[in-house]
C-alpha cells in the first residue's frame, strides 16, 4: 500500500445551507450550458448568416480544444497548495473572466466579415469555455470531498444538477420572454441580433453572482477538505499520474459511455430549437412556456434521484432512465412522422409535447445526477489501488468527455442541417414539408445509436453500495497501519 495514502474521510452528512450554497454554484455552468446548447449555433447560423455547416464545425473546435484545458485544470487543482484549500482559489480567480467573456461572445464587433466572424466565433468560444473550466472542474471535484459517504453525495449532487437546470432554464425563459421578444421590426423574437446581445450581458452578470455566492458560501468548508501531497508537481509526475489514474477499468467504462451520452445530449440540445421553431411551429411565448415544463421536470429530479439511490443500485437505475427518457423525447417526432401526433397550431400539441417534456428531461436529469455520483464513487476505488487522491482528474475528464463530445453533438447538428438543405433565415410555416420529415429520419436513429450505445457500456461499471463500503473500510485500514508506522505524506482533515 503506498505511503502517501491519506485518511480516507468519514461520511459527513452536510447541513441544508451547505448543500445550498454548494448547489447554486451551477447556476453559471447552467447558463453557459443552456447558451450553448441552444442559443449559439442558432444565432450565428440564422441570425449572423453564417453557413450552419460552418457554425457547427467552428464550435465543434473550440469545444475539442478547450476540452484539452479540463484535465491539466484538474491535475492542478488537485495539487494546489494555499490557505484557501485547494479548489477555492480556483474559484475566485476565475468569476470575473466568466463574466466578460461570456458577454463578449453574444456581442461580436460590428461589421465582421464572413471569415473574421466565423474565427471570432471560434476564439470567443475557446475563451469562455477555458475560464468556465477554471471554475467548474474545481466546484464539481468539492461533491467527492465533502463526503464520502454513497447515499449523500447523491444528495449534493441533486442540488447542483437542480440549480445548475433552474438557472439555466431561468436564463432561457428571460431571454425567450424578456430579450427575443417579437418587435414591430422582427416578427420572429429569436431572429433580433439586439436581444441576444443584452442576453450575453445578463447572463455574464448572473453567472459572476453564482460563481461569488458558491464560493463564499462554501468558503467555511475549506478546514475539512483535504490537502495535496507534500510533493514537487512537475509536469512528467502529472503526466504519469494521469495515465495511471484513467486506467481504472470502473472509470474507462463511465468515461466511453459519457462519450456517447453526451454526444446525444449535444445533438438534442443544438437541434431543440429547429425543431420548436420549424417542426412543431411553436411560437416565441410557447417556447418559452416550456421552460416551466423543464424546470417542473428538474424538480421532480431533485426529489426522485436520492430516493432512487437509497432503494436501487446507482448503475442499475441509470441504465434503466437513460433510455426510457429517451423514448419520451423522440417518441412525439416519432408518432408524428407516422401522422399520429396532433397537428401543428393545436392545443393539443401544445399539451401533450409539454408533459413528455416533463418525463424526458426529467428522466434524464435523474439519470445524469446519478451518473455523476457514480465518478465521485471511482474516487476511493482508484485511492485504494494508486494511493493517490484525485477527484479532479477524474472530474476534468468527465468534462473532457462532455465538452468535446457535445461539440461533436453541436457540428452534427449543423451537419444535419446541412445535408437536408434547410434553408436560412426561414419564417415558420414556410419550410417544405420533405425537409421537416428528412430532419426527424436522421434525427431519431442518430439519437437512438447513442443513448443505446452509451446505455450498453454502463455494464462495465462494477462499483456497488457493498463494493463502495468496503473501499473505504479497507482505506480506513490502510490508514490505521500508515498511522502506527511511517506518517502519511498527505494528511486528510475531514471530520
Amino acid at each position: 500500500m503506498p505511503t502517501d495514502l491519506a485518511a480516507p474521510a468519514h461520511a459527513r452528512r452536510l447541513s441544508l445551507p451547505t448543500r445550498i450554497f454548494y448547489g447554486f454554484g451551477s447556476v453559471a455552468f447552467g447558463v453557459k450550458d443552456n447558451g450553448f446548447s441552444y442559443f449559439l449555433a442558432f444565432f450565428f447560423a440564422q441570425v449572423l448568416g453564417l453557413p450552419a455547416k460552418e457554425v457547427g464545425f467552428a464550435i465543434m473546435l473550440a469545444l475539442i480544444l478547450d476540452a484539452f484545458v479540463d484535465p491539466i485544470v484538474g491535475q492542478l487543482s488537485d495539487n494546489t497548495r494555499s490557505k484557501w484549500g485547494r479548489r477555492h482559489p480556483w474559484m475566485y480567480g476565475a468569476a470575473i473572466p466568466v463574466a466578460v467573456s461570456y458577454a463578449l461572445l453574444w456581442n461580436p464587433p460590428a461589421g465582421l466579415g464572413h471569415a473574421q466572424l466565423l474565427i471570432f466565433l471560434f476564439a470567443a468560444a475557446v475563451l469562455i469555455r477555458s475560464f468556465i473550466s477554471c471554475y467548474e472542474i474545481p466546484s464539481a471535484a468539492l461533491a467527492a470531498e465533502l463526503t464520502t459517504e454513497y447515499d449523500e453525495r447523491t444528495r449534493i449532487l441533486a442540488y447542483r444538477y437542480l440549480f445548475g437546470w433552474v438557472g439555466g432554464l431561468a436564463m432561457y425563459g428571460l431571454a425567450l420572454f424578456v430579450f427575443l421578444k417579437p418587435t414591430s421590426e422582427y416578427s420572429v423574437g429569436q431572429l433580433n441580433p439586439q436581444g441576444y446581445a443584452n442576453y450575453g450581458l445578463f447572463a455574464g452578470g448572473l453567472m459572476l453572482f453564482a460563481i461569488l455566492v458558491t464560493s463564499i458560501g462554501t468558503h467555511r468548508q475549506i478546514p475539512y477538505l483535504r490537502d495535496p501531497p507534500q510533493q514537487r508537481v512537475t509536469l512528467g509526475r502529472l503526466a504519469r499520474e494521469f495515465v495511471g489514474t484513467m486506467a481504472n477499468r470502473n472509470f474507462a467504462f463511465i468515461l466511453l459511455s459519457a462519450f456517447f451520452l453526451y454526444a446525444g445530449i449535444g445533438l438534442g440540445f443544438a437541434i431543440n430549437l429547429y425543431f420548436s421553431t420549424y417542426f412543431w411551429e411553436f411560437s416565441a411565448l410557447q417556447i418559452g412556456l416550456f421552460t416551466f415544463s423543464s424546470l417542473t421536470a428538474a424538480i421532480l429530479a431533485f426529489l426522485l434521484a436520492p430516493r432512487l439511490a437509497a432503494r436501487f443500485e446507482k448503475r442499475t437505475v441509470a441504465m434503466v432512465l437513460l433510455p426510457v427518457g429517451l423514448a419520451f423525447a423522440i417518441g412525439p417526432i416519432v408518432l408524428r412522422l407516422m401522422g399520429l401526433w396532433p397537428e401543428n397550431g393545436t392545443q393539443t400539441l401544445f399539451v401533450t409535447t409539454f408533459i413528455t417534456n416533463i418525463f424526458a428531461v426529467g428522466l434524464g436529469i435523474v439519470a445524469n445526477i446519478l451518473f455523476s455520483s457514480m465518478i465521485a464513487d471511482v474516487v476511493e476505488d482508484s485511492e485504494l489501488k494508486t494511493g493517490r487522491r484525485q477527484e479532479g482528474v477524474f472530474f476534468a475528464a468527465i468534462a473532457f468527455a462532455s465538452k468535446s463530445t457535445t461539440g461533436f453533438g453541436i457540428f452534427a447538428s449543423g451537419l444535419i442541417i446541412s445535408t437536408i438543405n434547410f434553408p436560412t433565415g426561414a419564417k415558420p410555416g414556410t419550410v417544405d414539408a420533405s425537409i421537416l420529415s428528412a430532419l426527424g429520419h436522421v434525427y431519431v436513429p442518430t439519437q437512438i445509436v447513442l443513448y443505446g450505445t452509451a446505455t450498453a457500456l454502463l455494464l462495465g461499471y462494477g462499483i456497488s453500495r457493498a463494493s463502495h463500503a468496503e473501499t473505504l473500510r479497507r482505506l480506513a485500514a490502510a490508514a490505521d497501519l500508515v498511522a502506527e508506522g511511517e506518517p502519511a505524506s498527505a494528511t486528510g482533515k475531514l471530520a
